[in-house]
């Protein structure tokens, strides 16, 4: 595998301190950051003069296929939004609209500077090729309703798609289990989750406590909160990535503490479709784990992490009148190493650090919004746009080259991403 030298970077640490440095890529692994030793040599360079390299932004919570969907259905109530819309809508979905619709998303985040992302969805194995042709990084789950009429074959169909695709596409891919909700997978049906995660040793992705609604029902169905529930049934046992976490108390809290359950923060969304403020100040006051996700196009609308970290750095700020809340670094930071804690690859990526796969995002600080540059952080979380990514790599692999994708044929692409999701809601 080729040795790439990213020369004259501006390089930001595990620190958050932004430092001159260049970096040595060996194949798909970092070699050495800094001072690159003599006897090293690559067969690439690539000037990064006024380039800001950081790792590549990691998205913990999407149904990436949803881009079919974008635009359709907009400033709906959440359960209006999803038992009217977008379900009829789903129900129309083919496995090579799937495929189409991931290829899409991918396409925008690896053009934003995302280099990981975190799935939930269905007809999996399409999007484990997206995935496996794109050169992306990703952690898949099939999604599960045990309400649904397909709750058993989504069971059986997960197995198999661990079986299949775990680690593969070169370690890229790996598998979760991925029960939608409490309110559409019953305790018995939860329990048989947490069984099948025992036994394949996989982790869970779930949507938990993300409206008041669904929490309110679910104390009155159960006397107990979502997250209360989870922990009575095991779930919390089986290591979870937790998405949304909008609605929850200080015991709540303790609870997902005490789990070292990972929160997938979508403040986007949450804005969006009105569902509240999550209290992520006392979660990461209490040392809990938050990355950030976009969630899916059709409730964002879009898959700009760049955003989402802007967002959740001025969100917590305006809801509390406190501006010393999520400060800059903070914000990169939930984008980036902690998006990797919470998907289990914080040994994997989301550091510039020799041993960590080459995951990089390089953004062109050379135009009038990145002057004066007094705070390299603080440019990028306040400042900066998802257009000024210029290159993007995955496992030592050039995805974006100059703001050019490099695997996938971006005008096919919206070509048939338009033709499929223009018929699914006719």
């Amino acid at each position: 595998m080729a040795k790439i030298l990213l020369k004259n970077a501006e390089v930001l640490g595990l620190d958050g301190v932004v430092t001159p440095a260049d970096i040595a890529v060996d194949g798909a692994v970092i070699y050495q950051v800094g001072k690159i030793s003599a006897e090293w040599q690559a067969d690439k360079v690539i000037d990064c003069t006024n380039k800001l390299a950081i790792p590549g932004f990691i998205n913990t919570h999407t149904h990436a296929a949803m881009t079919l969907f974008r635009s359709y259905a907009d400033d709906m109530v959440l359960m209006d939004w999803l038992q009217n819309k977008i379900w009829p809508a789903e129900g129309n979905l083919e496995a090579e609209d799937v495929y189409w619709g991931t290829s899409l998303a991918i396409a925008e985040m690896i053009k934003s500077g995302t280099t990981t992302f975190s799935d939930m969805y269905f007809h999996m194995p399409q999007v484990a090729k997206a995935v496996a042709e794109s050169g992306i990084r990703a952690v898949l789950a099939r999604g599960m309703a045990g309400i649904a009429p397909n709750g058993e074959q989504a069971l059986i169909e997960s197995e198999d798609f661990f079986h299949q695709y775990h680690n593969s596409a070169d370690g890229r891919i790996t598998v979760m289990l991925g029960p939608h909700a409490p309110y559409t997978c019953p305790p018995e049906y939860l329990k048989r989750v947490v069984a099948l995660a025992q036994r394949l040793g996989a982790e869970i992705h779930i949507h938990l406590s993300e409206t008041m609604g669904e929490v309110d029902e679910c104390k009155k169905k159960y006397g107990k909160s979502p997250i209360e529930l989870m922990k009575d049934l095991g779930v919390l046992e089986c290591g979870v990535l937790a998405a949304h976490c909008v609605h929850v108390s200080n015991a709540d809290i303790a609870l997902m503490k005490e789990a070292n359950v990972r929160i997938a923060h979508n403040p986007g969304s949450n804005m969006k479709l009105a569902s509240g403020i999550a209290p992520i100040s006392a979660m990461l006051e209490a040392g809990l784990c938050v990355g950030l996700g976009t969630d899916g196009a059709a409730s964002n609308n879009n898959l700009d992490m760049l955003e989402e970290l802007r967002l959740a750095a001025m969100l917590h700020k305006v809801q509390s009148l406190d501006p010393l809340l999520i400060p800059a670094k903070t914000a990169v930071s939930m984008a980036t190493v902690n998006g990797a804690q919470a998907l289990g690859l914080s040994k994997v990526t989301g550091v510039i650090a020799p041993g960590y796969k080459a995951d990089i995002t390089l953004f062109n600080m050379h135009a009038p919004h990145w002057y004066p540059r007094h705070d390299r952080i603080s440019l990028l979380a306040y400042s900066a746009g998802a257009g000024d990514v210029h290159t993007v790599m995955v496992d030592g692999k050039i995805l974006l080259d100059n703001k050019c994708l490099t695997t996938i044929d971006e005008e096919q692409l919206m070509y048939e991403a338009n033709k499929r999701g223009m018929r699914l809601v006719k």
